[in-house]
C-alpha cells in the first residue's frame, strides 16, 4: 500500500531512457554523445546512440523521412546487426542537423622549418 505523497513522487520521477533522450534533442548534446560512442569503438554501441539520438530529434519516421530513408529500412540499418554504409549515415547526420568531422587524435602543434643558410 502506497500513500499519497509515494504516488506523487513516483509519476514525478522519469527513468534514464526518458531523460537521456530529452538531453539528446540538444544538438551540441547529441553530437557529444554520437562523439562519444564513436570513441568506444563499438560498433552496436554507436548504431545504438544514433538510434537513441534519432528518438529525440523527432523518432524514428519523422527522421526517415527527412533523410528520404524507408522506415524500414532505417530501423535495420540501426539494429545491432546492422550495417550501414557511410554514405546513409552521413545522410542520416545531415537530416538531424548534424555531420560527420574526423580530427586529428592529438592536438597538432606547428612545425618550425629553419631555412639552410
Amino acid at each position: 500500500m502506497t500513500t499519497k505523497g509515494e504516488e506523487k513522487v513516483s509519476k514525478k520521477t522519469t527513468t534514464y531512457q526518458e531523460d537521456l533522450i530529452e538531453s539528446l534533442k540538444d544538438l551540441r548534446e547529441a553530437a557529444a554523445y554520437l562523439n562519444a560512442a564513436m570513441e568506444e569503438g563499438d560498433r552496436a554501441l554507436f548504431l545504438l546512440a544514433l538510434r537513441n539520438v534519432a528518438e529525440a530529434q523527432g523518432g524514428m519516421a519523422a527522421v526517415a523521412e527527412k533523410a528520404h530513408l524507408n522506415r524500414e529500412n532505417l530501423y535495420r540499418m540501426l539494429s545491432k546487426k546492422g550495417n550501414p554504409e557511410i554514405k546513409s549515415i552521413v545522410n542520416l547526420l545531415h537530416s538531424m542537423g548534424l555531420r560527420l568531422t574526423v580530427e586529428p587524435k592529438r592536438k597538432v602543434t606547428k612545425m618550425k622549418v629553419k631555412k639552410a643558410a
